[in-house]
């Protein structure tokens, strides 16, 4: 009998009614999870649950918290076939990505998950994620960090929220599924990664100062210039198509010459949910490239800002930085 460790860390799923609204209750997700009979089906792999303290909403999440999520999993490796954390739908990506680079040469599943709606309701999306996320964990197939929601099982940093209040509440946009729930669980055996050779690890997170921009038309970038000091050590702009500013954006480039030789590293994503960046195919791009930005290719933005962390935690100069944010080192782009 295979068993895995289920890792609550709060989210709707466990929540209860108050008279404030759904909001997580210490003990209560384990005494629900108790009484469901399907979970004591002898196809259910044996579980255990380790609950964090205190639980959390996700958009509370920090690199602090991803850090305790590693640390709970290092702990544990060793006692169980895979792993299932429970987590809020709000930053579940932000935290599939940075957990996909802070497990170090994983060969085991962890999967991510969560509901749209209170496991307590009758109309719960939970019981359906939860127990396919069990059994995926359970299965072994998988050995990297997955995030399975609403019948389809992704790779953890290619995936975005992209509905509020749908069942489908995530979508993988520029990488296929690694496999699609109906009567049984199909994989696409061919887009399953590899395990990493080498002795599972965890990579502690820094708190680094990075940074998000999202370009729209008539931005005035000249507002973002204080925070471009040596203090901030990288950021992310999402700009139009695969790679474009406004033509007229003259205030920018003085600016990202400025962070650049701050040792800022500068990466460039698309507000495209779907595609690449291409630094440099059109003019209004290339002078992102001139100026010291680099190319984020088809990563997203959850993943983009989990590698910058990682990547800074490791210890790497900002020259390092730059060439190993092009590179591909979890499945996370194409390029």
């Amino acid at each position: 009998m295979r068993k895995i460790c289920i890792i609550y860390t709060g989210g709707t799923i466990g929540m209860t009614r108050t008279e404030k609204g759904y909001a997580p209750k210490k003990g209560y997700l384990g005494e629900r999870l108790e009484t469901i009979e399907d979970l004591k089906d002898e196809r259910v792999p044996k579980w255990d649950m380790v609950e964090m303290s205190p639980l959390l909403d996700s958009s509370n999440m920090t690199v602090h918290e991803w850090n305790k999520i590693a640390e709970e999993i290092d702990k544990r490796y060793n006692d169980y076939d895979g792993f299932v954390v429970l987590h809020g739908t709000d930053t579940m990506a932000y935290t599939a990505s940075a957990l996909s680079f802070m497990l170090e040469n994983l060969a085991k599943p962890v999967v991510l998950t969560g509901s749209q709606i209170p496991l307590c309701e009758i109309r719960s999306d939970a019981r359906d994620n939860l127990i396919s996320s069990m059994l995926i964990a359970a299965d072994g197939r998988v050995k990297e960090v997955c995030l399975y929601f609403g019948g389809k099982l992704m790779r953890g940093n290619r995936t975005t929220k992209y509905s509020a209040d749908g069942f489908s509440a995530f979508k993988s946009p520029s990488y296929p599924y690694l496999a699609d729930s109906g009567i049984e669980l199909k994989y696409s055996e061919a887009l399953l990664r590899d395990s990493d050779k080498g002795e599972f690890s965890i990579r502690r997170l820094s708190p680094v100062p990075i940074g998000v921009i999202k370009v729209f038309p008539g931005i005035q970038f000249e507002l973002f210039e204080s925070i471009m000091t040596e203090k901030l050590r990288g950021i992310v702009i999402e700009t139009f198509g695969a790679g474009n500013i406004p033509g007229s954006a003259d205030s920018l480039l003085p600016i990202i010459k400025k962070a650049f030789s701050h040792g800022t590293v500068i990466t460039v994503c698309s507000q495209c949910p779907q595609g690449t960046v291409s630094l440099g195919v059109y003019e209004t791009s290339s002078a992102l490239k001139d100026a010291g930005a680099i190319n984020g290719y088809d990563l997203t933005t959850e993943a983009a800002v989990a590698k910058l962390y990682y990547l800074f935690s490791c210890g790497y100069d900002s020259t390092k930085i730059k060439e190993m944010m092009e590179t591909d080192l979890r499945g996370e782009m194409s390029c």
